[in-house]
């Protein structure tokens, strides 16, 4: 990937990407969904929670960012031995080149004690064979900003959102034109450049991330 963009799971909203492996007689089922954002992984870990009500635990990893990026990540044991689950699955979550993902591995025990080694081994392999299929595509960073432009510039604008694929969030037309828009990380500088040059200067642009 370029520094401008980054691989999230190439899932619709409330699609689940799942896998399952037997490890000793238990069950090990992997969910994986696409999560932007702390409140959407929580909505997902509960979710699947709720699917299998009846599982001796549904351990979760997550990183709602970028990959690599433990700003926004969490995880949990649910009921394991502390540190066997949640944490080694986070591991493979936060080195998998892939962001915007949470997974929850579900467990149905078998009968047969793994020990704590055992745990930590199962957990990841479920995580790795999920990744394994996991569709992917790139997710483009940007940053949203606010501008103000005259009627008789909207046309200049326009062409230069076309050209620098520029996302159009809301627009709203009163004695000015207002916008709030998406660009490109990578394009920001000559977005700043060419809309200083459009407005003669007079556009101040607000970046409110």
């Amino acid at each position: 990937m370029t520094e401008d963009s980054y691989l999230v799971p190439d899932l619709k909203n409330n699609e689940i990407h799942r896998t399952e492996i037997t490890v000793k007689k238990s069950r090990f089922i992997t969910s994986v969904g696409r999560t932007h954002g702390v409140d959407e992984a929580k909505a997902f870990i509960d979710r699947i929670c709720k699917e299998f009500p009846d599982a001796r635990h549904n351990c979760f990893a997550y990183n709602a960012d970028k990959p690599g990026s433990s700003g926004y990540a969490g995880c949990s044991d649910d009921g394991e031995p502390h540190g066997t689950a949640g944490q080694p699955m986070l591991n493979v979550v936060l080195h998998c080149d892939v962001g915007e993902l949470t997974v929850v591995v579900t467990r149905y025990f078998g009968g047969i004690l793994l020990g704590t080694g055992g745990l930590v081994k199962a957990y990841q392999d479920s995580v790795k064979t999920a990744l394994e299929t996991l569709p992917t595509t790139p997710m483009v960073i940007v940053k949203k900003c606010s501008f103000q432009v005259g009627h008789s510039e909207v046309n200049l604008v326009l062409r230069l959102f076309s050209r620098l694929g520029i996302t159009v969030l809301n627009q709203s037309y009163t004695d000015k034109v207002d916008y709030l828009v998406e660009i490109p990380e990578k394009a920001v500088d000559v977005f700043k450049a060419e809309i200083t040059k459009i407005t003669s200067g007079q556009s101040v642009l607000t970046f409110p991330d």
